[in-house]
């Protein structure tokens, strides 16, 4: 069955990388989007060719008021239209605007899309511009962009009806004119463009002789909308390009790192040898995944010692549990032979013998099988050391030698740890220092802050420590046991155990002997540092 973390690691695009192009396409996106709405620079741009369609209406009704009105033989003012329509055909034609005089009984009089008078009018229309070669790539973009802003931002424009193209006498502008008021409005067509409309009275000294209306289309203000929309669309194009790149080199800098860490550590969890298994030195990026690849490496590291070590103490176990399983059993086999009560008790005595050997032994394996769960798991306290030492005193020096203890300098002498667990280590230590001083011996303890580390010293009065076995005391199942002291009391697992304790906790145990200079050894001393509480 294929792993599904392998199915992963195996498509072209990583679901990490899916994800940042994703979040920088949107970062992209979202501004881009707000750009090509363009609601405020489109409201300017209507604004702007509105008061220049209010300034060419002023202009046309100006001229229109001075060279259009004639007097009649009464003395009357009266609009001619001819001139009228003269006027307002001259000066339509070079702006492209729709001028149409209306009068008061909202006639048209006058039309720059219409040429003569009325009946045999003819009716002027631009053409539309010639196809292009060829349909730019962003057109469909851009139509598109145009129907979601009609859609999102033109709901409260007025719509350019048929009734209104027919009748342009309805136009609310143009009533508004022909009582003296300038008024303008914007609407649009049913497909989206806009009509820009501007009326105003046509008069001679406050006298109101129609309605100018002047109209255009937003051609030019949706062409410039459109040239912004492109460019900001090529300028998307360009950017796109550009963090899509960048995404996916971004990406491909934290993923190829992180596949071949995953698939390294999935080697070594099927890998039980661990020895062909190496994790990929990443430690020079100096960043995260440097960090991640140099933890990982430790991991493999402790993980690799911790299996030789288990592998170590299972064989350890083994060759001491046979040793007393070998008595046991040859003292079985021969109980059963012999007949003789007094030597059938005496191989009872070596059975019993045996079984609490094969007892201590089991009770200190399990115990030192239990330390490194025990000391990852449980929390830490502060522990005074100086009294510890105080109460261990106490408590041992009710037999066997005496024990005294020394403070040196001041204190504190506290320390972060398992306060059960450090005392087993100075209960082992002052015991064995006992068991190895003559009757009339003594035991010092000696507590002392050196830099940011506590000291405690354990020295006995024995004959020391046997010659190159300074370090050999430290491994497990090694015994140096006085000669007097009865074989198989104690299973060689203590100083083992006392010094995983001590490593644990930051610190460091070391053995040596005493000398007094001329007499040799005096006694053996036991060193333990561990690292001072911090406040």
């Amino acid at each position: 069955m294929t792993d599904p973390r392998s199915r992963r690691r195996d498509r072209m695009l990583s679901p990490l990388t899916r994800r940042i192009l994703a979040v920088n396409v949107i970062a992209l996106a979202i501004p881009i989007a707000g750009l090509l709405y363009l609601g405020p620079y489109r409201d300017n741009l209507i604004a702007a060719e509105m008061e220049a369609l209010r300034t060419q209406g002023e202009i046309f009704a100006g001229a229109l008021g001075e060279g259009a009105i004639k007097i009649t033989v009464v003395g009357d003012e009266v609009l001619s239209i001819v001139p009228a329509r003269h006027i307002i055909r001259r000066l339509s034609e070079p702006t492209r605007v729709r001028a149409r005089l209306y009068l008061h009984d909202m006639q048209v009089a006058a039309d720059s899309n219409q040429l003569g008078a009325a009946g045999t009018a003819v009716r002027v229309e631009d053409l539309p511009p010639p196809d292009a070669d060829g349909e730019p790539v962003v057109t469909p973009l851009l139509d598109m962009m145009e129907q979601m802003t009609t859609l999102l931002g033109d709901q409260q424009i007025e719509i350019y009806s048929d009734a209104l193209r027919r009748n342009g006498g309805a136009l609310p502008e143009v009533e508004r004119a022909l009582r003296g008021e300038i008024a303008g409005a914007v609407r649009q067509y049913k497909d989206g463009g806009l009509v820009l409309s501007v009326a105003l009275p046509v008069q001679r000294y406050y006298k109101v002789f129609g309605a100018l209306n002047l109209s255009k289309d937003g051609t030019e203000i949706e062409a410039a909308l459109r040239d912004v929309r492109s460019t900001i669309l090529l300028v998307f194009a360009g950017a796109l390009v550009v963090t899509v790149a960048l995404s996916v080199y971004l990406a491909g800098a934290i993923a190829r790192p992180l596949n071949r860490l995953a698939l390294a550590a999935e080697r070594v969890r099927r890998n039980v040898a661990l020895d062909s298994v190496n994790i990929p030195d990443m430690t020079g990026r100096r960043d995260e995944i440097g960090d991640l690849s140099g933890t990982l490496r430790e991991m493999t590291d402790a993980l690799r010692l911790r299996m030789v070590g288990i592998e170590r103490f299972a064989a350890d176990v083994a060759h001491e549990i046979k040793n007393p399983l070998t008595s046991l059993r040859s003292a079985v086999e021969t109980a059963v032979r012999i007949k003789n009560p007094e030597q059938q008790q005496q191989l009872m005595t070596i059975i019993k013998e045996d079984v609490d050997r094969l007892d201590r032994l089991i009770s200190d394996i399990s115990d030192a099988s239990r330390l490194d769960a025990e000391l990852s798991r449980d929390e830490v306290e502060p522990v005074d050391i100086a009294s510890m030492m105080s109460m261990l005193s106490d408590l041992h020096g009710s037999e066997g030698p005496p024990v005294t203890v020394q403070t040196v300098g001041d204190g504190p002498f506290m320390v972060s740890g398992l306060e059960g667990r450090l005392v087993q280590v100075f209960r082992n230590l002052i015991t064995n220092a006992q068991s190895f001083s003559p009757e009339d011996g003594e035991i010092r303890l000696a507590v002392r802050r050196t830099g940011d580390m506590i000291e405690v010293t354990v020295e006995d009065d024995g004959p020391g420590i046997p010659e190159g076995k300074l370090d050999a005391i430290f491994d497990r199942f090694y015994s140096e046991r006085p000669s007097a002291e009865k074989f198989g009391t104690h299973s060689g697992l203590g100083l083992s155990i006392s010094q995983q304790i001590v490593e644990a906790h930051g610190g460091e145990i070391r053995a040596e002997n005493r000398s007094n200079g001329r007499a040799g050894v005096c006694g053996a001393r036991f060193t333990v540092l561990l690292p001072a509480q911090t406040d």
